[in-house]
Parts: C-alpha cells; sequence; structure tokens
C-alpha cells in the first residue's frame, strides 16, 4: 500500500476555519440574543429580537422600499471615500517628500484633525442644504484625515537605502515615486482603506440623521422616532452588512495589487 496524500493544506483551508469559527460565533450570540429576550431577561421594547429583525429587512427588500434609502447612503459614501481618499494621499505625499512644508502645515493639520465631526455636521446642512453634498462633505472629513496620516507615514518610512541607491543610479523624481515611493505607501493606503470604508459611510448616515429626506439615516431616525426599536436595529443591521461586503471587495483588491509582495 502506499504512502496516503497529505491533506490539502494553505491559505485556503486557514480561511475556511476562519470563516467556521465566524459564522459560529455569530450564530451563537443571535441564538443567546433571541433566547434572552424570549424568556423576558432582555426587554423586547429596548432590544427587539434577531427573528423580529429579520423579517423587517425581508419586508422592506421584498417591497423594494430599501433599495432607494441604500441607493441614497451608497452614492454619498462613495463620494465621500473617493474626494476624501484622493485628497488625503495627495497630500500625504506631498508632505511626506518635503519635510518643511511637513513642518509648516503640521499644526494646522492637527489642529483642524482635532475638531469633531458631529460638530461640523450642522454647518455642512447650513452651507450644502439637506441634499447629498452635506453628508458628502462631512464623509470627506472623517476620511480625509485617516488616508493623510497613513499615507504621509507610508512615503515617510520608505527604506532610505534603497532611495539613494535608486537615485545613485539616475532614477529621476517620477520614476523615484512609481517604483519606491508608491509600494512603499501602498501597504499603508490599503490599511487605512479599510478603515476610511467605514467612516464614510458613518459620515454619510449621521449626515442623513441629522437632516434629509432619504438614505438609511433617515430610516434610523424616523424609526427612533416612532420608538420602533426594530427597524432602528433593523437599519444598522443593513448598514453593517454593506460595509462587510464592500470591505471583503476592498480586500480582494488589495491581495491583487499587491501581489508582487508574496
Amino acid at each position: 500500500m502506499g504512502p496516503r496524500s497529505a491533506r490539502p493544506s494553505g491559505p485556503a483551508s486557514g480561511r475556511a476555519v476562519i470563516l467556521f469559527w465566524q459564522v459560529l460565533l455569530g450564530v451563537s450570540v443571535l441564538a443567546l440574543w433571541q433566547t434572552l429576550v424570549s424568556v423576558k431577561i432582555l426587554d423586547p421594547f429596548f432590544v427587539s429580537r434577531p427573528t423580529d429583525i429579520g423579517l423587517r429587512i425581508v419586508r422592506w427588500v421584498a417591497s423594494g422600499s430599501l433599495w432607494g434609502h441604500l441607493a441614497v447612503t451608497l452614492e454619498e459614501s462613495l463620494l465621500g471615500l473617493v474626494v476624501g481618499a484622493a485628497s488625503g494621499i495627495s497630500l500625504g505625499f506631498s508632505l511626506g517628500r518635503s519635510p518643511m512644508l511637513a513642518s509648516i502645515f503640521d499644526p494646522y493639520i492637527k489642529m483642524l484633525n482635532a475638531v469633531p465631526r458631529v460638530v461640523l455636521a450642522p454647518l455642512f446642512l447650513l452651507w450644502f442644504g439637506l441634499g447629498i453634498w452635506s453628508k458628502v462633505a462631512l464623509a470627506v472629513t472623517l476620511v480625509f484625515f485617516v488616508m493623510f496620516f497613513n499615507t504621509y507615514q507610508g512615503v515617510r518610512d520608505a527604506d532610505r537605502t534603497l532611495i539613494d541607491n535608486v537615485r545613485i543610479l539616475g532614477a529621476t523624481e517620477r520614476q523615484l515615486v512609481r517604483h519606491v515611493l508608491i509600494p512603499s505607501a501602498l501597504t499603508w493606503i490599503f490599511s487605512s482603506l479599510q478603515t476610511s470604508l467605514g467612516f464614510a459611510m458613518v459620515g454619510a448616515v449621521v449626515g442623513e440623521y441629522l437632516g434629509s429626506t432619504r438614505g438609511l439615516g433617515y430610516v434610523i431616525s424616523q424609526a427612533e422616532g416612532t420608538f420602533d426599536t426594530t427597524g432602528v436595529f433593523a437599519g444598522m443591521t443593513v448598514l453593517g452588512i454593506v460595509v462587510v461586503i464592500v470591505s471583503a471587495g476592498v480586500t480582494r483588491l488589495e491581495r491583487w495589487l499587491l501581489r508582487w509582495k508574496s
């Protein structure tokens, strides 16, 4: 009898194990939640039931009422993410390459970053109205600083010996940026992009919550105003599911773009 073939192992099996435990943890938490509410340890008026939340989401999907609100929130979040990321990466690269400019702008950037974003939301509503742009502006303020600080750090952490060697070999500034600085900063940028994605959604939803006529934040606000706990949890659940799905897409994109590192 020949030797037994080894069982396949590697990243795929590791991801399967992680997925199994993630699903098990989620099911366990939901089962415990459902049980505690059913035996009246938790008051359903305040926390609702997972089954009621799921049924509400199914009803929204079946009636089609969810899609319009979800589309508005996704549009605001995507615009806020793109504008905030583009401006944060651009400024992070610029200041990362110029220590003098970084020193000049440092106190002002720290001061602006210290401003609570919730304080800005009413101002944006006054300046841009109840349309999407007040929500986009709030999302931009949340995304910008995350992308800026990570890009700046990624550029500053580039291997100085490698930069000096590339310059000795006669590389232009454009070649240096393309072949050394961008690869060095990509890991930092994608790491911050995961966080920025959630912040963009938070900015859009908070803006809708404070003043809008459409969006998931509006749905949550209306449910809260009528003491509809199930509606509040259903809105937050939809938001969480969307963030997880989009984040998985960003992770796949990151693996594809950074495949050269493996």
